[in-house]
């Protein structure tokens, strides 16, 4: 076999589609492998320029095949996918790792940063938290929509509510029938639930500034708060894929 130089790799949850070509940009090979045999593959060959787009397990992958000895470039696909030379048939995943092959060897290409498990672990964290002020803000749309149509008005925001049915849901209680009583608290309960959950990840984050040093000196920028810091951070690591 010729000398393998540049990889492209078109990422699935099972199978993948490799591309392999030499120095000059001519096929080696174009092949498919199992998951499992994904890492026994790239430890059996010398180092290679490998690419593949920026999506999901993306960076778990980067990770692995750089740990064997290989430079690793992950691509948003949005630029990967002018170099894609067919229409979706039955070829379409031996294109894409093509297209992928050639891409990472153009010199104008971008590139995004291989994240490390830190930087991953806190981004789903961040992830997870915005899902569930969404489904509290959700909720308490539910409350008030609800408790409208018996003419009770209940104020808006998280805070807010929470003093309400503190202070004066008791006035108001009685007008509710036993059914609807049961199921406002029904609600209440998930509402609480959810801060819980909102405030427990609150602290994690707040535990991973406290030894970060970056995010720490981002604290002290006007403007910029412990959340947009400690998401920063997880999303651009150290800035060195970034030119300026």
């Amino acid at each position: 076999m010729e000398t393998v130089a540049v990889i492209g790799i078109d990422l699935a949850k099972n199978v993948f589609q490799v591309h392999g070509s030499d120095a000059t940009g001519r096929r080696v090979f174009n092949k498919s492998l199992r998951r499992a045999s994904v890492a026994k593959f790239f430890a059996n060959l010398p180092p290679c320029l490998v690419g593949m787009e920026a999506c999901g397990s993306s960076h778990y992958w980067g990770r692995v095949i750089s740990d064997l000895g290989h430079d690793v470039k992950l691509m948003p696909p949005q630029y990967v996918k002018p170099y894609v030379k067919t229409n979706k048939n039955d070829a379409a995943d031996a294109a894409d790792a093509e297209a992928i092959c050639e891409a990472v060897t153009r010199p104008s290409m971008r590139f995004v940063e291989v994240k490390t498990e830190d930087q991953q672990t806190l981004l789903l964290i961040h992830r997870e938290r915005d899902g569930l002020v969404k489904d509290r803000t959700a909720l308490i749309n539910r409350l008030w929509a609800t408790l409208g149509e018996f003419g009770i008005a209940v104020p808006a925001g998280p805070g807010r509510l929470k003093r309400w049915f503190r202070e004066s849901y008791g006035e108001r209680e009685s007008e509710l029938p036993p059914l609807m009583r049961r199921h406002i608290q029904r609600m209440r309960i998930r509402l609480t639930e959810l801060e819980r959950c909102i405030a427990d990840l609150d602290a994690e984050i707040d535990r991973d500034i406290a030894r970060n040093d970056a995010c720490r000196r981002l604290l002290e920028v006007p403007g910029i708060g412990r959340l947009s810091a400690s998401a920063l951070v997880a999303s651009v690591g150290n800035g060195h894929a970034f030119k300026s």
